[in-house]
């Protein structure tokens, strides 16, 4: 028996995974889930972390908990990216290797990676180039993370294993206005626009930048994916020690295209502008996702029906999302 502790179950990566490892074959062994939400544990108090990482002696920590947001959220609340970032890291990460666990995975973001880099963006680009000045507190505390569980590999012989998943989407996202990422903001501004009868919706920038995009379930599978590759088959494909491997649905798209298909899922006929004033970000995104390809993984769901699935989601939960 295996038993998994899933930092962050309650957000949108962390619930995926709970659904993928509920819905593991039989063929698996059989596992035991412990979960812990925000009133039970403050992942950013170091002392509670190592109590409850003590008391649990699980045999593997996902690390699915972060503070995130789009661009406007990245740029209003900077200080709040990193530190609370950072400090979620470096707590599980240590007190995860002070309680014996040998096996991690931890999720980062492309935003590691260079503003301006070769595309698609390989592994080895982090570190080589300034970062997007948009999010750049958030990406250093995610560098950060990175090199905790690549240091404590290094010293203690730990198994610690990062992913970096393109841009994400899907049923439990962040659909609040100040928070969202692109792709829950589109659906709630179309959707209202919709509602309310108005017949222009105004997105960010130019509208031209383009993004790479991966529904939470594609992610879920491949990180259990890669969590459970051999160790030997795992440093094959990445450096020697162990860093971080890339996660993507190996396609982009222009953030005005988007729009569109995201204004034609949810039915909106109005006019779509764009507002040049308002910072792009990075220009481009692609993740190289070579070597993830090359252990055997494939992602299973198209942006279209996984925007269409998280539209419903999005209507089914109204309530609860629309704070």
């Amino acid at each position: 028996m295996t038993t998994y502790f899933v930092a962050g179950h309650q957000g949108m990566v962390g619930s995926a995974i709970m659904r993928a490892l509920q819905k593991r074959s039989p063929g698996h062994p059989p596992i035991t889930i412990l979960t812990r939400d925000h009133s039970q544990l403050d992942l950013t108090d170091q002392t509670a972390v190592r109590r409850c990482l003590f008391e649990m002696k699980p045999d593997v920590v996902i690390l699915a908990a972060a503070k995130v947001g789009g661009i406007h959220a990245n740029f209003t609340f900077p200080a709040e990216f990193i530190h609370q970032n950072l400090m979620i890291a470096a707590n599980v990460i240590d007190s995860a290797h002070r309680a014996g666990v040998q096996r991690m995975l931890q999720f980062g973001s492309s935003c590691i990676y260079p503003r301006v880099a070769p595309q698609p963006i390989t592994e080895s680009a982090l570190l080589t180039g300034m970062l997007e000045p948009t999010n750049e507190p958030y990406a250093i505390a995610k560098i950060a993370a990175i090199k905790l569980c690549e240091s404590y590999n290094r010293e203690y012989g730990r198994d610690y294993r990062s992913v970096m998943p393109c841009n994400l989407y899907g049923p439990g996202d962040n659909f609040n206005s100040a928070y969202a990422h692109v792709v829950p903001a589109l659906i709630r501004r179309f959707h209202e626009a919709k509602e309310t009868g108005v017949s222009e919706v105004t997105i960010w920038g130019s509208g031209r930048p383009r993004r790479e995009f991966l529904h939470v379930d594609d992610l879920a599978i491949a990180a259990l994916f890669v969590l459970d590759v051999p160790l030997a088959i795992h440093r094959a494909n990445t450096r020697p020690m162990l860093s971080h491997i890339n996660i993507g649905s190996g396609i982009d798209i222009p953030v005005r295209e988007l729009a569109g298909m995201i204004a034609k899922i949810v039915g909106f006929r109005g006019h779509i502008l764009t507002d040049p004033s308002k910072p792009d970000g990075t220009q481009r995104k692609l993740l190289d996702n070579s070597r993830l390809a090359a252990m055997g993984w494939r992602p299973k769901i198209n942006l279209e029906d996984g925007l269409r699935a998280t539209y419903k989601w999005y209507i089914d939960n109204a309530a609860e999302v629309r704070a």
